[in-house]
């Protein structure tokens, strides 16, 4: 169980006192490592009355390129800033550098948390 609410300790170590138990809110979830193949995407029931739709797998991203957006193939992942371990097991985040049939492309979307593969052109 993960909680993202307040820290349960001081800039200076000490401890706090919790003054409220966790809320549900409050509880995070597992990385969702959305990787490279056949697309596969789940949907989230997140906080108020909304969904997040999550991509575990895709193989297709919308590229820009001077202006103008190209849906263009997958094929690896090249760079990724988060987790050096990452590019060993295809998993895209915010950030990585992608291998695509446009050329290399870094991302700028979150594939996680959005469900799709945005991505810039690199030079």
């Amino acid at each position: 169980m993960q909680d993202q609410g307040r820290s349960t300790r001081k800039r200076t170590g000490g401890r706090l006192k919790p003054f409220s138990n966790r809320r549900k809110h409050e509880l995070g979830r597992q990385p969702t490592e959305t990787q490279v193949g056949e697309p596969r995407f789940k949907t989230v029931d997140v906080r108020g009355n909304a969904e997040k739709v999550r991509a575990l797998a895709t193989d297709v991203a919308s590229v820009n390129i001077d202006g103008e957006t190209v849906s263009a193939d997958i094929n690896d992942v090249v760079e990724n800033a988060a987790n050096p371990n990452y590019v060993r097991r295809n998993i895209i985040t915010k950030g990585a550098v992608i291998d695509t049939t446009e050329g290399d492309a870094r991302v700028t979307s979150r594939p996680g948390q959005t469900g799709q593969v945005n991505a810039v052109l690199l030079e």
